[in-house]
């Protein structure tokens, strides 16, 4: 069923594909970011009860979003790494953790600054601030165990295994305002039946969402054919490589 990616285990070709992705990738999401903040920050209403500071939804929401789709992106990834013994798969998960991590900081940092006007604080032991500052030590753990290692391979296992078992804390973060009572908004976006957010107010943040998105396949593909080329340097078809772009 998955034969047409066996031959992308080969890193020459994930490293040619990766780069592929990225050039294609990238303009859509430069395009989708634009529109979407200046259309948030510009031509969007002012909302009645907390005025221009709701802005911060425009960035805050995609970036918490995207965390936690890198951070289960990069927990299925060392898994099949894991159990198919794929060294490419490895350093996926290992050019994804610095990319969630900055998804991360921007989503408790744009948190905390919308949060100083509504709630009087810039941060409080809620629980969806806190398991949003756990996955931010996940991302960084899991960073920081490959590199903790003089064999990469065996680095690139223990941070597979992290991040296959933090994986647990991403519905955590996500239904952490149903669970228990916290200061933190419910669902807005989600409530496909009823979206808690005027049509002119949803249509920026649905853009920004997929411009975040976009932005996190181009990067993760740069980030990915970066952590193959280092990888692989010794190799033939690296070397020509460079030989190439220094000609």
């Amino acid at each position: 069923m998955f034969k047409w990616l066996h031959p992308y285990a080969k890193p020459e070709n994930a490293y040619t594909l990766s780069e592929k992705i990225y050039a294609f990738v990238i303009p859509l999401a430069t395009l989708c970011l634009i529109v979407g903040s200046l259309w948030g920050l510009l031509f969007a209403p002012t909302d009645y009860q907390q005025g221009e500071s709701f802005r911060l939804i425009y960035f805050h929401v995609p970036a918490a979003i995207w965390s936690m789709g890198a951070y289960t992106t990069m927990g299925v990834l060392g898994f099949c790494a894991l159990v198919w013994q794929i060294r490419t798969l490895e350093l996926a998960v290992i050019a994804i953790a610095p990319i969630g991590a900055i998804f991360t900081i921007l989503a408790l940092a744009t948190g905390a600054i919308w949060g100083k006007p509504m709630w009087g604080t810039w941060w409080v032991w809620d629980a969806r601030l806190t398991s949003e500052l756990i996955l931010l030590f996940l991302y960084l753990g899991v960073f920081a165990l490959y590199f903790s290692f003089d064999d990469k391979r065996t680095g690139g296992k223990a941070a597979c295994i992290l991040a296959v078992v933090g994986i647990v804390n991403v519905p955590i973060i996500h239904y952490s305002v149903e669970w228990w009572n916290t200061l933190h908004q419910g669902a807005t976006i989600t409530k496909f039946d009823k979206p808690s957010i005027a049509g002119d107010m949803l249509w920026p943040l649905l853009i920004n969402i997929v411009g975040f998105l976009l932005l996190f396949i181009a990067l993760s593909s740069y980030r990915f054919a970066t952590e193959l080329a280092k990888s692989e340097a010794h190799r033939k078809w690296v070397l020509k490589l460079v030989r190439k772009n220094l000609s």
